[in-house]
């Protein structure tokens, strides 16, 4: 077959490069790496920050390299004196309207700008500051948005737009005058916006950045008479390591539960074991709706990016979804009733703190129904009352004034720098286990932090309970891998279930679309908000390419091999738990416990 390279030169070195892609990535061939601070790969450049701009031989001006494409024989040079002067210039002309508060920054350390900055060997900006900013915008739950450190690169435009396609932001105004927005500058709270924070993960400063709960957590873990339990998902594992500067995909687990513990929590436990509580509960609706005529296909509800964005432009769709909480919410639920009761404490004075890899979590935490721990007690009391009289009433007490059932939700990001601020050193420190009874859970639950996984463990588990006899293979391979929609049929009790996962809000706007149409057949669908699932999380070490999230991918799926359990009823402390607590899934303690609603999202 005729190749399709053609030939250009780099520097003085001539390769073979692909003519429809553009510059940034053919001189990358060569070695030569050349900045940007808006371009993103298979995401539309605007070429709005002038940095990647190079040499190129007959051209009278500086190009763009990120929006051309090479032609044959062309000659480039990436680094002459008068490109790097160009940038300097450019970096130059973005640092002139931005805030001089980098060592105080959230982003200090992890700044693009900065970074850039220095390696082009600029200390100072010649040029006066024009711009007046408004104060940032923190009327969501989950993301601050600061105009002040907006470079207009355009990044989180794009990724909300074609990722996503929510269309939350956008760009207002012409010349001097622009700016990244929402509609009517009416904040995101007030907006589309589903809180999946993929605009912070690409976002080169901190215009848009988690809001920071980190400083609230260390408050109270220093605080007398407050019981501090953590629970930490399964994406976590494979990423933390990254944002302490560890290789991507490093496993830390056993590191990470040494971290948690040195920071002061009294208990540090696994969201892993709500996940396998979440798959026997999910996988008994799902046969309850199978077997009963009930509404299908039924669809996950584990992401809350993606909740928000169904309960925002596809209300008529929300019977579909399953009425399982998420693991963290489950988790909640569950210490401050099960596990508060087992070990005489009381639950209005626990704290449960998540370590998510999502900024959604933190809006979730407030959902209406995430107080069902303070229900139960207050119905307990009630009952009791009624029994023994208003001053033996004991449980009293323990309901208290009205608390949810999570208290905080952290990210990937502020837990490493809750680590880095308390001097920790997790890497040096030893491999230590989860405390229990709320720490078991099995491979199944591992691999809920990548796209598929959800629908894996929930396979392996419907499939034996309902054929009766082990599975024959216990990966379900199709509905692995980083594509974006993925579907498959899988015989079980002599039908066939019909699968999809999707992950990435636009591939689950083609999943709606055919719902809406009613083409859909399938019985089970899978929805993970961001792009990869938890692994590319918008609570993740932020600029995730394809790389690092393989990588994590890769490492979930290694410890869901190295576990000895694989499959989530197979879980000795979630056998306990419905023993000596639950009574059995989806029954009623499970309904009120682990069980929610869902209503047409206004704004």
């Amino acid at each position: 077959m005729e190749s399709k390279t053609i030939a250009i030169t780099v520097d003085g070195k001539t390769i073979e490069v692909d003519p429809d892609r553009n510059l940034i990535e053919a001189c990358a061939g060569a070695g030569a790496r050349i900045p940007s601070l808006c371009y993103m790969k298979d995401i539309s450049s605007n070429a709005s920050c002038g940095v990647c701009v190079i040499e190129v031989e007959g051209a009278k001006a500086l190009v763009r390299s990120c929006v051309q494409k090479p032609s044959p024989g062309m000659k480039i040079r990436t680094a002459s004196p008068r490109v790097l002067n160009a940038r300097r210039m450019a970096v130059e002309l973005l640092l002139a309207n931005h805030p001089a508060d980098c060592l105080s920054c959230i982003r200090s350390g992890s700044c693009e700008l900065r970074t850039l900055a220095e390696t082009l060997g600029v200390r100072a900006a010649h040029y006066p500051k024009l711009k007046k900013f408004a104060q940032p915008d923190t009327s969501s739950d989950g993301l601050v948005r600061d105009d002040s450190k907006c470079i207009l690169c355009g990044r989180c435009v794009a990724v909300c737009a074609e990722t996503q396609s929510v269309h939350a932001i956008a760009f207002s105004g012409r010349g001097a005058r622009t700016r990244v927005t929402t509609f009517m500058d009416k904040g995101l709270a007030n907006s589309p916006c589903v809180q999946c924070g993929q605009c912070s993960v690409v976002c080169p400063t901190a215009a848009i950045a988690e809001k920071d709960q980190s400083q609230e957590v260390m408050a109270a873990l220093g605080a007398s008479g407050i019981t501090m339990v953590v629970q930490t998902a399964p994406a976590i594992r494979a990423s933390l390591g990254e944002a302490l500067g560890m290789a991507p995909g490093s496993l830390v687990t056993g590191k990470m539960v040494a971290a948690l513990r040195r920071l002061g929590f009294s208990k540090v436990f696994d969201t892993q074991f709500t996940a396998d509580l979440t798959i026997m509960e999910e996988g008994t609706e799902l046969i309850n709706r199978i077997q009963g005529g009930g509404t299908l296909p039924m669809i996950t509800s584990c992401s809350p990016g993606w909740i928000n964005f169904i309960e925002t432009f596809y209300p008529s769709l929300l019977g579909h979804l399953s009425t399982c909480k998420s693991p963290q919410q489950m988790f909640g639920a569950v210490a401050k009733t099960y596990y508060a009761e087992k070990s005489g404490i009381d639950p209005a004075s626990m704290r449960v703190v998540s370590i998510m890899p999502c900024t959604a979590k933190k809006g979730e935490t407030k959902r209406k129904d995430m107080d069902s721990a303070w229900q139960w007690w207050a119905e307990k009391a009630k009952k009791e009352t009624a029994v023994m009289g208003e001053e033996k009433g004991g449980e009293k007490a323990r309901a208290g004034s009205r608390y949810q059932d999570v208290d905080w939700a952290l990210t990937t990001r502020e837990l490493a720098r809750m680590i880095r601020l308390s001097g920790i050193d997790m890497a040096s420190l030893p491999e230590e286990e989860f405390d229990s009874p709320l720490g078991a859970s099995t491979g199944a639950a591992t691999i809920f932090g990548t796209t598929g996984g959800v629908m894996e463990a929930a396979l392996r588990t419907v499939y034996e309970i309902l054929e009766g006899k082990p599975l024959p293979q216990t990966d379900f391979t199709p509905v692995r891998g980083l594509k974006g929609i993925k579907t498959a049929e899988v015989p079980v009790a002599g039908m066939n279930v019909r699968v999809a996962v999707a992950h990435g809000l636009k591939n689950a706007r083609v999943i709606l679309d055919e719902m809406a149409a009613g083409k859909s057949s399938y019985h089970f669908i899978e929805v993970m908000s961001c792009p990869g699932g938890c692994i590319g999380g918008g609570g993740q070490p932020v600029l995730p390419d394809m790389d690092k999230k393989l990588a994590r991918n890769s490492s979930l799926y290694a410890e869901d091999l190295r576990l000895p359990s694989r499959k989530s009823h197979q879980n000795p402390e979630v056998k306990a738990l419905y023993e000596g607590f639950l009574g059995k899934p989806a029954g009623h303690l499970s309904h009120e416990l682990l069980h929610t609603g869902y209503a047409a999202r206004k704004y």
